[in-house]
């Protein structure tokens, strides 16, 4: 496959897209760092590929990707096939090929055209690499992501799994509500990775939707007696993609995963930035808090056809 595989697909002849846009500015600025990030920010975040992530793909046998439902909801979901399902046929473009997945809720965001965003995550090397684009349908096997940005994250906060084995998804009816039952609380409790789905308008007027992942201790993320789950933001890049998303729009998507049997549980809600949380303290770490109240919830038993082995190490 080559770059004339999308001859009508040209980027149209426009300004490049800005970096960061208002919401992760004024994060950036309240720690400091705006100056720095503006300098950065056009030294590390690309409208392509480089080389070594388009062969990072290739070796992935899941990608995380955050969609927009026609509602305006944000969902994160997973992808996932046999290496070589992602595939780089130029730096402008990642295919995915993989089937339409009708019990995800996020498949509604995968239309042509739609905005994107998109996680490549190596939990073996804690390699990732972040992307967002708009989805093109142009191959019956799956689709592609045309590139508007692409930048590296550092290995913080990953739990290390190694072995993923392919197993048969399970052909059991989603549990579809708008609060969690026990059997979610019982996996966000536990859960020491969440990846979450967010997205804003940048100053071109183009949605940047992004995907990322969260990690921590068992049962990192909390949830209160009214369903309300709290997360904690530790340090990272400073990047604040996330929380700058969340900050200009409050609507996020997150994804949790049983790495054992495989169940997901998605939802989409409202989320709160809370930068003065009183109980910040209660989370050790934390430099600041975010909330999402639940909007909707879908549990999908046994739905990812990927096991992986214990976790080996905590990588913090």
């Amino acid at each position: 496959m080559s770059p004339t595989d999308y001859p009508s697909r040209a980027l149209p002849e426009t300004r490049p897209t800005p970096p960061w846009h208002a919401g992760e500015t004024a994060l950036q600025a309240r720690v400091g760092v705006a100056e720095r990030m503006a300098e950065l920010g056009p030294r590390v975040i690309r409208d392509h590929l480089i080389a070594q992530h388009r062969a990072f793909y290739r070796q992935l046998p899941f990608v995380v990707l955050g969609t927009v439902a026609p509602d305006g909801e944000a969902w994160a979901t997973v992808r996932t096939g046999a290496p070589g399902f992602l595939d780089a046929p130029d730096p402008g473009h990642l295919r995915i090929r993989a089937a339409p997945e009708p019990d995800d809720p996020a498949e509604a965001g995968l239309s042509d055209g739609a905005a994107l965003g998109l996680l490549g995550i190596d939990l073996g090397t804690r390699r990732r690499n972040r992307l967002n684009g708009t989805v093109v349908r142009d191959r019956p096997d799956g689709f592609a992501v045309r590139m508007a940005q692409s930048f590296g994250n550092c290995p913080q906060y990953i739990r290390v799994r190694t072995d993923p084995a392919p197993v048969p998804a399970s052909l059991a009816a989603p549990r579809v509500s708008h609060h969690l039952d026990g059997q979610a609380r019982a996996l966000i409790g536990s859960a020491e990775t969440m990846f979450v789905a967010s997205y804003a308008v940048g100053a071109d007027g183009r949605r940047q939707v992004d995907v990322s992942h969260r990690g921590g201790p068992a049962g990192f993320v909390r949830i209160g007696a009214d369903g309300v789950l709290t997360v904690p933001d530790y340090a990272g890049n400073r990047f604040f993609n996330t929380l700058g998303n969340l900050l200009a729009n409050p609507r996020a998507g997150l994804l949790f995963i049983d790495f054992a049997t495989g169940d997901l549980v998605q939802m989409t809600g409202h989320s709160e930035v809370v930068l003065d949380a009183p109980d910040l303290a209660d989370h050790p770490g934390a430099e600041r808090l975010w909330r999402v109240t639940p909007r909707k919830v879908i549990r999908r038993p046994g739905a990812w056809p990927l096991r992986f082995a214990p976790p080996t190490a905590r990588s913090r």
